[in-house]
């Protein structure tokens, strides 16, 4: 139950995402499902390599590189997904950036 609340709690902090930025655009409900699903799948398999393979930069940075790794997470899922559009890796960033914080502000309402 908890995996489903939390693929909700994504699909609607991602429709709220994507009205707020310019360049970022979710056809319906059911593509941000979608997008919902395959950008936690994204972030389970491919991130973690990354972040992995990407460690004396970030560390170097403070952790500052993880937003582009962010970025481009969802880059990749606009790119594979038709329902979900990004503009630019810049607007990619500012969108994960959004993401998660509308998602902790969401998970900090329900709990």
């Amino acid at each position: 139950m908890k995996l489903f609340l939390t693929w909700f709690i994504s699909t609607v902090a991602l429709l709220i995402s994507a009205w707020l930025i310019p360049g970022a655009k979710i056809n319906s409900f059911w593509s941000a499902l979608l997008v919902a699903l395959m950008l936690g799948i994204v972030n389970a398999v491919i991130r973690p390599v990354l972040v992995f393979l990407t460690l004396p930069i970030n560390i170097l940075t403070l952790g500052f590189f993880t937003l582009i790794i962010n970025g481009l997470m969802v880059w990749l899922v606009a790119i594979i997904l038709p329902g979900f559009s990004i503009s630019s890796f810049w607007v990619a960033i500012i969108f994960s950036v959004i993401l998660a914080l509308i998602t902790w502000i969401i998970e900090g309402i329900i709990k």
